[in-house]
């Protein structure tokens, strides 16, 4: 759902610095810039660049955040745990360096507005229902699960369906699933 008093823009990564701002329209004249489970795949010091001209100064915020952890109940967290073990050989690095270790380690040059620091994000958590159909879908399309199946490793074997299947207290139960996510807000350095 769009709101009418926001600017939506997708730009190709080939997209130099200038033609973003252009793009946008001005330097110092956005008061948001938001990335949702995303940051991590962008070349971060062409993004913060950009972004340092883009916000609105002073005043313009920039959030990052992202999640890569799913909670319901011991035995499911479990399993869960087992599968990101065995997906963690086909993880991309980037990934792996920045959203297995809940953003602290990602590069964030501003200065916290309060809601996370460099180093130091903010924990969060999101709820959502899911079918264990649902949940099963979604599994099998994280990118390491793809990427283990491209390269013969079946993660989502039986044995790993079945458990995850049993934690969650059978395949017919919707349950509600929480998010483990993390976020990094601040504003362009005085």
């Amino acid at each position: 759902m769009k709101h009418e008093r926001v600017r939506y823009l997708h730009l190709p990564a080939s997209t130099t610095e200038d033609e973003m701002v252009k793009s946008i329209g001005a330097e110092n004249a956005v008061d948001l810039i938001v990335s949702a489970e995303a940051v991590h795949w962008f070349d971060l010091p062409k993004f913060y660049a950009v972004a340092t001209r883009l916000l609105r100064k002073p005043g313009g915020i920039i959030a990052v955040w992202g999640y890569y952890y799913i909670s319901l109940n011991a035995a499911f967290d479990a399993a869960m745990n087992r599968l990101t073990e065995a997906t963690l050989p086909f993880w991309d690095q980037k990934v792996k360096e920045y959203v297995l270790n809940g953003y602290r380690t990602l590069p964030f040059p501003f200065e916290s507005v309060g809601i996370g620091s460099e180093g130091e994000p903010v924990a969060l958590e999101m709820a959502q229902q899911f079918s264990f159909e649902g949940m099963l879908k979604y599994l099998k399309s994280m990118g390491p699960v793809i990427v283990a199946k491209e390269n013969g490793v079946d993660v989502m074997c039986e044995e790993m369906v079945r458990d995850l299947r049993e934690a969650w207290g059978g395949g017919d139960l919707v349950r509600t699933v929480v998010y483990k996510c993390f976020m990094v807000a601040g504003k362009v350095k005085a």
